[in-house]
């Protein structure tokens, strides 16, 4: 059981996740009004990365082995470049809001996938999978995604991706503590970056304020605050408490979305949320969760 201290900082992560990363949708946006979508991902998680594997390595930190390289590699593919880089490029056509909501969809991709190390899906999280999935079926049907098939698979791709990649890196071997964070978000810049090459963005010859204060939130708040608290979390309790961040991610999204730049939210989109947020605490609630170890 945890103690006191481990409780406290378990709290403390959790918050990060939910409110950090619910602004981070917005922050986003922001960014990609000026520089281009893989290549504003890439920038991000490779400083990020960067800079906290520097400092960890100047602390006494030992350098990761191969194998944990490899390991983080994969999970850095996955979380950071094919999960974020995904919604960052969604978000050129949709709101900040309604990416923050089909991403809503990652506990029930946790339940999902953990079922293949050997985790029994209860009928109640059979309940919050098909709420979840109705959810996203009202927002295909009469909110933004309505008639963007390509951008709401492409969202629901980045919720299965993040959360296989969560499950998976578990069982991964992944250098201790925020090294694993470091070499995970590193990694994953330097294939956003292969990305943004492949595809021949360029870097934008001219990039406003706004564009500039949120990659600065991105790196330092979004990516070595919140996703280093998610990593811990990760290692500390069940993947589904993990991941509740995205329980209350698009209520701060849709909160932030409508004070800061004006997102109009539509009566269908709020249903949807209703429904897979519904959908969502059927799983995090559910009493006989097995412990994924």
């Amino acid at each position: 059981m945890a103690n006191g201290k481990s409780t406290l900082i378990i709290c403390f992560a959790l918050v990060c996740t939910y409110f950090i990363w619910g602004s981070t949708y917005l922050a986003i946006r922001f960014g990609i009004e000026s520089f281009p979508p893989f290549l504003m991902a890439g920038v991000r998680f490779a400083i990020a990365g960067a800079l906290l594997y520097g400092l960890l390595r100047w602390m006494g930190h030992p350098q990761p082995t191969l194998a944990q390289w490899k390991g983080a590699s994969l999970v850095g593919l996955l979380l950071p470049a094919l999960g974020n880089g995904t919604v960052c490029y969604v978000q050129q056509t949709v709101s900040s809001s309604v990416a923050a909501l089909a991403i809503a969809t990652a506990p029930i991709w946790m339940a999902i996938f953990s079922s293949v190390w050997g985790h029994h899906i209860t009928r109640q999280e059979w309940f919050g999978i098909f709420f979840g999935i109705l959810g996203i079926g009202l927002l295909n049907l009469g909110g933004s995604l309505h008639g963007d098939a390509v951008s709401a698979w492409l969202l629901i791709f980045a919720a299965a991706s993040w959360s296989f990649g969560s499950i998976w890196g578990k069982h991964l071997p992944m250098p201790q503590g925020l090294m694993g964070a470091a070499c995970q978000m590193l990694s994953g810049g330097v294939f956003l970056l292969l990305a943004s090459a492949y595809f021949g963005e360029s870097w934008p010859s001219t990039i406003s304020a706004k564009s500039w204060g949120a990659m600065l939130f991105l790196i330092l708040l979004g990516s070595i605050v919140a996703y280093s608290a998610f990593q811990y979390l990760l290692k500390t309790v069940r993947p589904l408490v993990a991941s509740s961040n995205t329980f209350v991610n698009p209520i701060v999204a849709f909160a932030v979305g409508i004070w800061f730049a004006n997102e109009a939210v539509t009566q269908n989109e709020l249903i949807a949320l209703a429904v897979i947020l519904l959908g969502v605490a059927l799983i995090l609630t559910s009493k006989n969760v097995d412990e994924i170890e």
